[in-house]
């Protein structure tokens, strides 16, 4: 094809068609520019305590937890009772071993020290990590040290997502839960227009003051309650994916998955989709 020479181009955008011909041009490619850039962004989140690695049936088995998360095929894995180096799970790097495993990059924040190594919170991730961060939350009459990994990720149509993974603590009284979902609402509020997910073993049922705490700055992604543990016939939720702002998120699917083995909590996925 003849290239349009410059004397001729300028002839063209002079004459009435040529001009009609240009602007109805650009009008299209500016409105595809933005239908694509209107697409949402569909995200395929797990969140799942592995109970480093131990299934009901006493067995240590990374490659059974690996299946577990594989299956469902998710973009984001927040995991809870990991461990790295320890004696108790033989020196194994577990975050790097679920990591080879999976296909999937991972994050480790660790929160309490054990023999050989320490213990806390991953998350696996198919989207490029773009900065991290492990918060220590407070500590309460000599507990459990409590963490929430935070990081930042890379979304395939530009922009970030901020995921908060977590593990609250276990004991009777909500003194210790309550102080950690102020403390987390406050990071999320740092930022109040950024998408921003807030996932994981939360030690607490959906009436309960912290869920309603958290509630004040999170939109749970269940409208009904969707019991993870016990794991055989599960009668509780204290497993959550959470998000921010309520506006920019969809909720295309969530359902515990039908593994009762693998660990003593029963994995939740939540599919969303992200608005921009």
């Amino acid at each position: 094809m003849e290239r349009l020479r410059p004397a001729a181009f300028r002839k063209t955008w002079r004459s009435p068609l040529g001009v009609c011909l240009a602007l109805a041009a650009i009008a299209l490619a500016a409105n595809g520019h933005q239908a694509l850039g209107q697409e949402p962004q569909r995200l395929r989140l797990l969140t799942y305590n592995i109970h480093h690695g131990e299934g009901v049936d006493g067995r240590l088995d990374l490659a059974r937890i690996a299946g577990v998360i594989k299956a469902v095929d998710p973009d984001l894995v927040a995991l809870q009772e990991v461990d790295r180096n320890t004696e108790r799970t033989g020196k194994v790097d577990q975050p790097a071993e679920l990591a080879k495993l999976t296909g999937l990059a991972v994050v480790f924040g660790p929160n309490i020290a054990l023999p050989g190594g320490d213990y806390g919170n991953a998350v696996l991730s198919r989207l490029p990590v773009v900065a991290q961060q492990n918060h220590k939350l407070p500590s309460h009459d000599q507990g459990e040290q409590r963490g929430v990994l935070q990081v930042e990720l890379e979304l395939p149509g530009g922009g970030t997502v901020l995921l908060l993974a977590t593990h609250l603590d276990h004991r009777q009284g909500d003194a210790e839960r309550l102080a950690s979902a102020g403390a987390i609402n406050e990071l999320a509020i740092k930022s109040p227009d950024r998408p921003a997910i807030l996932a994981g073993d939360l030690n607490a049922v959906p009436e309960s003051k912290v869920l309603q705490r958290l509630l004040t700055t999170w939109t749970n992604t269940t409208d009904k309650p969707l019991p993870t543990t016990p794991v055989a016939s599960p009668r509780r939720q204290i497993d959550y994916v959470l998000v921010r702002p309520a506006a920019r998120w969809k909720i295309v699917e969530a359902r515990v998955l039908d593994e009762a083995v693998a660990s003593d909590h029963r994995a939740l996925l939540v599919v969303l989709e992200l608005t921009r």
